[in-house]
């Protein structure tokens, strides 16, 4: 009796969660507003056979030669360039993102430009301020874009004082559509973190500006933590630095949010100044937009990335929602003998999407994909590589929301040097996490699976 209780009041506290908890409504509720975008099963499948066709059109003359193989995937793919040239730098923790940002920040000669969906009012969101601040007076330009939402429990005096300091500050689509400055779609948010300095340099990734990040995970080191409990976990996330040629790709992002949002002028300020080459990777900038028509740019970027894998794929993935089509990629990966392991949250920030990607596993690992969940600490990192020369990191997760409602942005590099470090970073984190034995997930208990079973009925509402 005690057990069925449990699971109705779980169901009860489910339709709670996502009519109260989540602040986005679902996207009937603003249609009336204005119809977002969405990915449906078929458009999924749509994008599926998109990515297949790209693939088995392509001369298959390159062989083992990884890099030549998704050089090519890529550039049949891509709408934005390839850019060769760069310089890129990983950071699989927060302190390690913020001594770099704030380095960075301190440079800055000419302008800064940072977006974050959350820009919390703490210690590390004080700490950036107050850089920011410290460079204007300088008379270097600032502007800083936030996500109204992302935001919502920041003070207000926290960007007063910003703006006190002569720093230009824009919230992306404000909750209260009387502050809109275009058309008005609660549920479409700015998912991005972007920091530009001069031109020179661009921050890309999962890390936003809150204290949640100011700890470092210690590999295996902390006790194994439930579904839900993440008080005093520390978060592992990834984020990139990009120098070289694609930083004014990822400017352009920041100016066109900038614009759409009716942000102040900037000035005549040139921000987009040429780059010279400053490594050897050659990288992508995939963007997803709501109302475009290529909305789908970073889903079908993976998707084909994973339809031509040869040896390996490797996903670290905060929030897994996939759709089915995605589902059916990875296990055709896995049946043809590539080496498909996902490493996923062992508990999270949100519960519903956590037991809704669980759903999804038993197909997975019947197929032959590795599933490893991470317990110590809160996964919040949304990372792949593939045959050890492709990677992407980027703030899109792999759910609905990421490819169709949010404004995201990633970055696909190619090259083997890069791919060595995020195979590495891989290899760590799968380490310090649990492999999910596919006859042991079959014995879970029937309280697991009704919560998967309710949580995947809402998951594009998640």
């Amino acid at each position: 009796m005690g057990r069925l209780f449990r699971i109705l009041l779980y169901s009860l506290c489910t339709v709670s969660l996502c009519r109260c908890a989540h602040p986005l409504p679902s996207p009937e509720t603003v249609a009336t507003v204005r119809e977002p975008p969405r990915i449906s099963t078929d458009a999924g499948w749509l994008t599926y056979r998109e990515s297949r066709r790209i693939i088995e059109r392509l001369a298959p003359g390159s062989g083992g030669d990884f890099l030549a193989r998704h050089l090519q995937v890529e550039e049949a793919v891509a709408e934005a360039p390839l850019v060769a040239g760069n310089e890129v730098r990983l950071f699989a923790d927060g302190p390690s993102t913020y001594r770099a940002m704030v380095a960075a920040i301190e440079s800055a000669r000419r302008f800064v430009h940072l977006e974050s969906y959350i820009f919390e009012d703490d210690n590390i969101g004080n700490l950036v301020a107050e850089r920011l601040i410290a460079k204007r007076r300088e008379g270097v330009a600032v502007a800083v874009m936030v996500d109204d939402i992302g935001t919502r429990s920041a003070t207000a005096s926290l960007f007063e004082r910003m703006r006190q300091a002569g720093i230009q500050v824009t919230f992306f689509n404000p909750v209260n559509p009387f502050k809109s400055r275009g058309s008005w779609s609660l549920n479409e948010r700015s998912h991005r973190k972007i920091l530009v300095v001069d031109g020179e340099v661009a921050f890309i990734g999962g890390i936003n500006v809150s204290d949640v990040y100011a700890s470092r995970p210690m590999s295996g080191s902390s006790r194994p933590r439930e579904a839900g409990d993440k008080k005093g976990a520390p978060w592992r996330d990834t984020h990139i630095s990009i120098r070289g040629p694609a930083v004014p790709d990822v400017e352009r992002v920041f100016l066109e949010g900038w614009r759409s949002q009716g942000g102040p002028a900037l000035g005549d300020m040139d921000f987009l100044p040429q780059q010279p080459q400053r490594g050897p990777h050659v990288v992508r900038i995939v963007i997803n937009k709501p109302g475009a028509n290529d909305n789908h740019a970073i889903y079908l970027t993976l998707l084909s990335a994973i339809h031509s894998a040869q040896r390996s794929i490797h996903i670290t993935m905060a929030y897994f929602v996939p759709d089915p089509a995605f589902v059916a990629a990875l296990r055709d990966a896995a049946q043809r003998g590539v080496d498909v392991v996902l490493l996923l949250p062992g508990f999270s920030d949100f519960p519903m999407v956590l037991h809704a990607g669980r759903s999804h596993y038993e197909a997975l690992l019947a197929a032959g994909v590795k599933i490893y969940e991470r317990r110590d600490a809160l996964l919040h990192a949304k990372t792949a590589v593939v045959d050890g020369v492709w990677s992407t990191a980027g703030s899109s997760n792999l759910d609905w929301r990421s490819f169709t409602l949010n404004h995201e942005i990633n970055a696909v590099i190619l090259g083997a040097d890069f791919g060595t470090q995020m195979e590495a970073l891989f290899e760590q984190d799968r380490r310090a996490s649990v492999l999910v034995d596919p006859e042991q997930w079959k014995q879970r208990p029937l309280s697991a699976r009704f919560k998967e079973f309710l949580s995947r009925l809402l998951e594009r509402w998640l």
